[in-house]
């Protein structure tokens, strides 16, 4: 028999709830929610019942309930169910919309399900994120960007045109980085600095710079990292001093960027020391 992991994680930081459930069969009967769900399958095949209307879904497929929508599913091919949700209360859902648009409305997204959506990779990646606890900057940049993206696909809501971006507020941002990398930076803060919405933030900067404001943050952390580690200085050290949370942090980063581990990196500076004696 297969291992059946049922998880919840309530995250404070985006204020809402991300659901696991791995390796169930059970059915769910019909019921309905007070807040939006907006989940994605993993493995496992079912049959949805929602608002009246039947859908087969698959791995890759993503699911959207609004409020109040009623639904139902069971299994149909025999093996078990694979899926990961977050739930999103209206309060969250309503604060997101307005920093994407200025509206102070609530969205209903028109198809309960997207078929081999490509949400699903943002959507995984800010489940994972909230399981693992991460940085609430790189968590709010991936929520605002699946919402961003649901709104202008599968809503009627307006998301605002492009409009011309100031180089120099841009720069502003990127130069309070690059002197405060080493502490807690948030995307609120960053939005209080020039006054921009924090999702004008978002698309301006990665626009300009080619790199989103949370991954810029952490090439500089990296960055910062690496001549530390050419000194000599232990990556646990290395790791506060340069504003990541734990030695792990700054691996788990310092190996996505450089190809290396701190330690594996500080020790061919070790070797380079030590050849030239």
């Amino acid at each position: 028999m297969s291992d059946t992991t049922r998880t919840i994680y309530l995250d404070p930081d985006l204020n809402l709830e991300a659901y696991r459930f791995k390796g169930i069969t059970q059915k769910f009967l019909a019921h309905f929610h007070d807040y939006y769900v907006i989940g994605f399958m993993e493995e496992g095949e079912r049959h949805l019942i929602c608002q009246g209307k039947e859908f087969i879904i698959n791995a890759g497929d993503v699911l959207i309930f609004n409020p109040y929508d009623t639904h139902s599913c069971e299994q149909i091919d025999g093996k078990t169910l694979d899926y990961r949700c977050i739930n999103i209360k209206i309060e969250t859902m309503k604060k997101a919309v307005f920093d994407i648009n200025g509206e102070d409305n609530l969205p209903h997204f028109q198809a309960n399900v997207l078929y081999q959506s490509e949400v699903v990779s943002n959507l995984k990646e800010l489940h994972l994120k909230i399981g693992q606890g991460e940085d609430a900057f790189e968590k709010e940049e991936l929520f605002l960007y699946v919402i961003e993206e649901l709104m202008k696909t599968n809503s009627d809501m307006p998301i605002p045109t492009t409009v011309p971006e100031s180089s120099h507020q841009i720069q502003e941002i990127s130069d309070y980085m690059d002197v405060h990398y080493n502490q807690k930076i948030s995307l609120q803060e960053l939005s209080d600095l020039i006054g921009w919405s924090k999702y004008h933030l978002l698309r301006s900067f990665t626009r300009n710079k080619g790199i989103s404001p949370y991954s810029y943050l952490q090439t500089n952390r990296v960055n910062h990292a690496k001549k530390r580690l050419e000194q000599g200085i232990k990556p646990i050290e290395t790791a506060y001093a340069t504003g990541f949370s734990d030695q792990s942090h700054l691996t788990k980063c310092f190996k996505s960027m450089i190809g290396l581990t701190p330690k594996q990196y500080m020790k061919t500076f070790e070797a380079k020391e030590r050849s030239s004696k």
